[in-house]
């Protein structure tokens, strides 16, 4: 081999292997902390447990924590920052307050992470961990989370309204939303199971109830019955704080009762109820409703990819020491 196709040659390889390496640095890897803060995964655990044992509603509250926190700005931990003087952060958007919960165990996890593995554990991180110990203390499957995201330093609440599909979609609407994120359709199907669920404030049905359209005060599409329950619960003008929950046979689990309320037209939102409009769609809630453990292994794949969209890894990012502000 001459000088200058060995040159050649040299300079071909240090280009693969810097390629190598940077996409090695960019992908998310199971065991992550496996050698810098073996612990990491075991104290979340323990943390979504015990505020668990408290209050159920937690571990929704993570679920939908994480969702909201993916889908504006990619999976970065900026919903858990909170607002300053000069920027109203994710978090504080209608959207998300007052509907997002279990900060507080974000933030008992992230100290007790810290006393042992100082700078090493991402914020972004440990609200995944968080969100599949709630699936797996709900009934769901448990997954392997792959790590090694890094936190973003903006947070903004135009970015949590521009982007989090609100609960008045349709079914082309919702697709398209979940599309832009990189999530086809059937993944959309399966993440909305997660209103299995938890709760929702009243001010989110109120229009379905009272105000639907100009021919229909009462969203036709909904269980007479049990429209006439949530009118009890949810008067026109409700209390910004009252709740209903999501999936009234059995909120704190995760299983088929949402698909199978969806399919007797008593789906909360019309995001869920539109589900039956497409073909494709219907079929997919069939299947959730009839077989909820194919449901449960779709969901623990979808969380997984759902987790991955727009993610800081090697040096982009930060490893905040509080989740609720960035370094200085």
């Amino acid at each position: 081999m001459g000088p200058k196709k060995l040159k050649t040659f040299i300079s071909f390889f240090l280009c693969f292997c810097i390629g190598i390496f940077h996409k090695s640095e960019a992908e998310l890897q199971v065991g992550f902390y496996q050698y810098s803060c073996g612990l990491a995964e075991f104290i979340v655990k323990q943390e979504v447990s015990k505020a668990f044992s408290k209050d159920f509603g937690v571990a929704a509250g993570l679920v939908r924590m994480h969702f909201h926190d993916c889908f504006a700005r990619g999976c970065d931990g900026s919903v858990l920052l909170d607002s300053t003087p000069s920027n109203t952060a994710e978090k504080d958007a209608p959207t998300n307050n007052p509907s997002l919960r279990g900060f507080e165990v974000i933030d008992n996890a992230k100290a007790r992470i810290e006393s042992v593995c100082k700078g090493v554990v991402s914020c972004a991180d440990i609200l995944a961990f968080a969100a599949r110990d709630s699936v797996e203390i709900t009934g769901g499957l448990g997954y392997d989370v792959p790590a090694g995201r890094r936190d973003g330093r903006v947070s903004l609440q135009s970015e949590a309204l521009a982007n989090l599909p609100p609960p008045t979609f349709n079914v082309t609407q919702l697709t398209r939303a979940f599309a832009n994120k990189g999530l086809n359709q059937e993944e959309m199907v399966t993440l909305s199971g997660a209103h299995t669920l938890g709760r929702s404030h009243c001010t989110s049905i109120t229009d379905r109830l009272y105000n639907f359209s100009t021919t229909s005060k009462q969203d036709p599409n909904l269980d007479p019955i049990y429209a006439a329950q949530l009118k009890q619960q949810c008067p026109r003008s409700p209390n910004p704080n009252l709740v209903v929950p999501m999936d009234p046979p059995s909120p704190s689990l995760s299983d088929g009762s949402y698909y199978r309320g969806v399919l007797s037209k008593r789906g909360l939102f019309t995001s869920d109820q539109t589900l039956l409009t497409s073909p494709q769609t219907l079929a997919q809630v069939i299947q959730n409703a009839q077989n909820e453990f194919i449901w449960k292994m779709k969901f623990a794949d979808a969380m997984v990819k759902m987790g991955k969209i727009g993610v800081l890894s090697g040096k982009n990012g930060e490893i905040r020491a509080n989740c609720r502000r960035i370094n200085s």
